[in-house]
């Protein structure tokens, strides 16, 4: 007899979430490996980052692109820099939110994607690409460098 937790995972039919069906097909037409994590979420990896995707379903669906950074010993660890840093980025950057959670970076693209909406493979590779430069940004941000060409840094108290 075989063992049934050896058993592949499959998703869950796509009429149960139809917008995370969509996530799934578009990352995988895309050449990822998506897999759906505990939580629900759509989970990939990308130049060796991990990303997710968390679908809200209902009226108006919402996709949300994400990632969790562990913020390294090397770099300031005052909250208020780090959340300086952040904020910049939320500020600045179109359709990106970046914040701090116990010690953790979270940066995230959302967007309502409509019944039928043919662009879910163009928004999720935006979103991706928006969210893993704005990671680099902040850790630039944290080590001083005047990555918005303005001559501001929020982590060395100048007016931006």
């Amino acid at each position: 007899m075989t063992d049934p937790t050896s058993l592949p995972n499959f998703p869950p039919p796509a009429d149960e979430h139809p917008l995370r069906g969509i996530v799934l097909d578009a990352l995988q037409d895309e050449g990822f490996r998506p897999d759906i994590d505990a939580d629900g979420d759509v989970s990939f990896k990308i130049e060796g980052q991990q990303l997710f995707v968390h679908c809200t379903e209902g009226e108006l669906p919402v996709m949300r692109i994400f990632g969790q950074w562990q913020i390294a010993d090397n770099l300031p660890d005052d909250l208020l820099t780090q959340m300086r840093a952040a904020n910049d980025l939320s500020l600045r950057l179109n359709i990106v939110k970046a914040g701090i959670n116990a010690g953790t970076l979270v940066v995230t693209c959302e967007h309502i994607v409509l019944p039928g909406s043919h662009d879910v493979k163009q928004l999720l590779q935006l979103s991706y690409q928006l969210v893993l430069t704005a990671v680099q940004m902040w850790h630039q941000l944290m080590l001083g460098e005047d990555v918005f060409g303005d001559g501001g840094s929020p982590t060395d108290g100048t007016q931006v």
